[in-house]
Parts: structure tokens; C-alpha cells; sequence
């Protein structure tokens, strides 16, 4: 930090295994994500290539590198994975992530159809070959996944090797935890929390309404996912306070009643 300021929380240190920031890259060019870099690497734990855009994306070697450069993991959108899979090329798929250097794997089933225990399976075949983020929930947003689903789910895909469950919101924060209209199932959340630790849940929360909740729900390190690359400086001064939302979190009692 640039100056001393008292009564901010303390934020876990990279590389960390709590409060991760996991930033959605759609498809910046590499001047861009130098320049991003420059500033914001401090607070950025781990880059998701959205979707489907590394395989469209110009000098990808060369980007995934400037990552790789910051001890930043990079890893392909869970998308990608279905479309392989899909394609009976899964093995395909761990030779291209070797190839690029990824450490990383999503394993997703939210646009095709994998019998759970399946996908189970996979989380464990490619915990052999990266660390392994699996994601619940579907994009449909007409599917709506029951509490004790998303428990039951979570669970076992922790059991068969997965670092972190991520809890689907798609880029727009509209589906799986949140209804529609971006507003949180309060619910739901609460009622996995009751089960899976949150430390091993990436919650995406691309509005920064879904990412108050969460901060004011469980604290400066909780770990947020799909944030935008510009949205990374800002999120992190909402997690300590300086930023108007969360200003009173972390200040005593005597402080406060000087607002």
C-alpha cells in the first residue's frame, strides 16, 4: 500500500488460496493486458480465457506468456472444454493445455448434458494434469437447480479433486445463484454454505451488487470470480473498505460515530 492507513482488514497474500480474485478475459489484446498488468497484478489470483475466445484469439501463446510472466495461472473458459469433450477429444484438449503451459482446468457441464458421476470422472482424470475448478449450475436460466442439489453436487466434485467448486453466474451475473435480474437467491447461498466450506467456493459475480453481498456475507477474503479487467483495482478497494459500499465494514465503534 502506498500510505499508512489504520483499521483496514487484512487481505490474504499471493499466491493465495483465499480471497481470489478470478478476472474473465474476453478478449483483450496483449498491449492491453500489459498495460492492465502493470497496475493490477497485485490483485489478481488467477485469468480465465472466457468461453470459447482462446480459440479465436490472435498471438494467444504469446498473451497466456505475459500472464505466465506475472505468476499468474491462466486457464480456458469451461466452455472450451464442453466443445472438445463434445467432440469425443478430450485428450485433445490435456495436450493443448500442456502444450500452452495451463495449469489450470475448468470442468463445466452448463451448455451440454454430462451424467454427474461422468463428470466426476474427469475432474479426476485431469487433476492428474492441472489444478481443477469445476463449475455447478446451469446457464439455462429456465433450469433451476434445487438447495440440496447444489450441495450434493458440490460435494462430490471437492471429493473427486477439485480445488474449488465454481458457482455459475455466466459473464452477465443473470443465471445459477442470482435470478434473472441479477439479484442474489440469498436462499440458496446460505443454505450451501450450511454444508460446503466457503473457502473452496469461486463465487462469479460480475455486478458489483452480487460482489457487496458476498464481501458484507463473508468477508474481505472471499473468493469472487468473473470480474472485469477494470473492475479489478475497484473490487479491491471494496474489499478494504475505501470504496463508499463497504466503508463502515471494518471501522470500531468510536469511529463510526464520527460519520
Amino acid at each position: 500500500m502506498n500510505f499508512n492507513l489504520l483499521q483496514i482488514p487484512e487481505r490474504t497474500r499471493q499466491p493465495r488460496v483465499n480471497g481470489i480474485t478470478m478476472v474473465m478475459d474476453k478478449g483483450l489484446s496483449i498491449n492491453d493486458v500489459k498495460n492492465w498488468l502493470s497496475i493490477a497484478h497485485p490483485y489478481v489470483d488467477v485469468v480465465k480465457l472466457g468461453f470459447g475466445t482462446s480459440f479465436v484469439t490472435p498471438n494467444l501463446r504469446e498473451k497466456i506468456e505475459v500472464y505466465q510472466s506475472y505468476n499468474i495461472p491462466v486457464y480456458f473458459g469451461g466452455t472450451l472444454f464442453e466443445a472438445f469433450l463434445i467432440r469425443n477429444q478430450l485428450d485433445d484438449y490435456i495436450a493443448i493445455c500442456k502444450d500452452y503451459g495451463i495449469t489450470y482446468m475448468e470442468v463445466s457441464d452448463g451448455s451440454i448434458t454430462i451424467p454427474h458421476a461422468e463428470k466426476c470422472g474427469y475432474i479426476e482424470k485431469l487433476t492428474k494434469h492441472a489444478t481443477v475448478l469445476s463449475e455447478v449450475g446451469s446457464k439455462d436460466a429456465t433450469h433451476i437447480i434445487p438447495p440440496y442439489k447444489w450441495i450434493q453436487l458440490m460435494k462430490a466434485e471437492l471429493e473427486a479433486g477439485s480445488s474449488y467448486v465454481i458457482a455459475e453466474a455466466r459473464e452477465g451475473g443473470n443465471v445459477g445463484i442470482y435470478r434473472g435480474s441479477g439479484e442474489v437467491r440469498e436462499g440458496l447461498v446460505n443454505e450451501i454454505l450450511t454444508q460446503i466450506p466457503g473457502e473452496k467456493i469461486l463465487w462469479e459475480a460480475p455486478q458489483k451488487e452480487q460482489q457487496l453481498y458476498f464481501l458484507e456475507l463473508l468477508g474481505c477474503n472471499v473468493n469472487l470470480g468473473n470480474i472485469a479487467p477494470n473492475e479489478v483495482i475497484p473490487l479491491e478497494t471494496m474489499r478494504i473498505g475505501l470504496r463508499g459500499d463497504t466503508f463502515h465494514l471494518y471501522l470500531d465503534e468510536l469511529t463510526k460515530q464520527r460519520m
